[in-house]
């Protein structure tokens, strides 16, 4: 597509109450502004692979706080940061204030006198991290109200305990261009289903993310699971409610197998049981470290009796055609590689290595859209510009 294609579709998309707000939950964002997000993405990619510089700050910080280990959203956000014009900090609460007390009140603050944007992980906690990135925002929306600071950061949740969206973002705009746009993946069924790991306590939000947004376009989405394994009854609320909304159908089964058979895409991916996360939750409140370990060994326990839950080649054998799209947000736990027994036999995987990676390609455009919808008052005249300026981000 050219970039007046992809400048057409913006046109004829309402996301103003992009400008200026913040990116939490897919869920709180309208149609039109999820697509937005995807033409912007398109719309950037399109310009780097034609050298076109596609920088519209001069100088700025991109702020990253992350509460949990990252590989590829850690470094999606510096790409996308410092593809925009930003430079990222990131901030080290084991060697900030925080460490001494310092409250979440003044540290946003401190952090934000010449940041652009904030991105947060916090996905470890039930009940902790929506609530702590909403905090923040509420905190720097303060400052700046006082004018404390001169401009107010937006803050873009890079995964937290209920959502994730930069990652299932990513995840539909990779289906859109592999099933040949948004209005393919009508009908098209997707399985995520929960798969066997040898580790605990990994979170729930993509499951939830990925039932909360795919649902929107229409498709035949399955959440498959041991019993016991349940995600958020309010997110499983939000897919039936968009299934109804967009024709399309959110179904649920103990079955792998039933939510393989005749499935155009899988997603296998191990999560905690929400119930396991919320009790973890309020153990870790109440300083009880011997009985997080203590729990930790159940979960591993209850995980082995479901060591069956893999993506197999007999399993992908009752996929459409046996040809299923498989995904995962990576990294998988691979049998025979990275693991005894994992999510997905090590043949499946590397049949499935080039669309995995380009998967997560797509995640650094995702978070450059969202800074760029937040940040430009008018999108389409200043992609025009950014492209007749042709500024190129290589020198030849």
């Amino acid at each position: 597509m050219s970039i007046n294609e992809y400048l057409e579709k913006l046109q004829g998309l309402d996301y103003k109450n992009l400008y200026q707000n913040d990116f939490f939950l897919t869920w709180d964002k309208t149609q039109d502004e999820i697509f937005a997000i995807f033409a912007v993405a398109d719309a950037l990619r399109y310009l780097r692979e034609n050298n076109i510089s596609p920088k519209i700050f001069d100088s700025g910080l991109g702020i990253s706080i992350f509460r949990d280990n990252s590989t590829r959203t850690r470094f999606s956000f510096a790409s996308a940061c410092n593809f925009l014009g930003l430079e990222v900090q990131d901030l080290d609460e084991q060697k900030s204030q925080i460490a001494h007390g310092e409250t979440v009140k003044e540290t946003a603050n401190m952090i934000s006198f010449m940041a652009d944007v904030i991105g947060i992980r916090d996905d470890m906690y039930i009940g902790k991290g929506h609530t702590y990135q909403v905090n923040v925002a509420r905190y720097v929306e303060e400052g700046y109200k006082d004018g404390v600071l001169t401009q107010r950061p937006t803050i873009v949740n890079l995964q937290c305990d209920i959502d994730h969206p930069t990652q299932t973002l990513a995840d539909a705009l990779h289906l859109i261009h592999e099933f040949g746009g948004v209005e393919n993946l009508k009908g098209k069924k997707i399985a995520m289903t929960w798969a066997y790991s040898p580790s605990y306590g990994k979170p729930l939000s993509v499951p939830q993310g990925v039932i909360g947004l795919m649902t929107r376009f229409g498709m035949d989405v399955v959440l498959a699971h041991p019993e016991g394994y349940e995600v958020m009854s309010e997110v499983e609320e939000v897919a039936k409610e968009n299934a109804k909304k967009y024709g399309g159908k959110f179904t649920k089964t103990n079955s792998m197998e039933e939510a393989f058979k005749d499935a155009d895409i899988v997603y296998p991916k191990s999560w905690a049981p929400f119930a396991a996360m919320e009790q973890r939750t309020d153990l870790f409140g109440q300083g009880k470290t011997k009985e997080i370990e203590e729990l930790e060994r159940e979960l591993l326990k209850q995980n082995e009796e479901h060591m069956d839950w893999a993506c197999t080649e007999e399993m992908m054998k009752l996929t459409k055609n046996g040809k299923a799209l498989y995904m995962h947000c990576l990294p998988a736990d691979i049998t025979g590689v990275s693991c005894r027994r994992g999510e997905v036999d090590e043949s499946v995987f590397d049949r499935y290595r080039i669309p995995l990676y380009k998967e997560a390609s797509y995640k650094p455009y995702i978070i450059a859209a969202m800074i760029f919808l937040q940040k430009v008052e008018n999108p389409v005249d200043m992609l025009r510009k950014l492209y007749d300026r042709k500024q190129p981000r290589l020198l030849r």
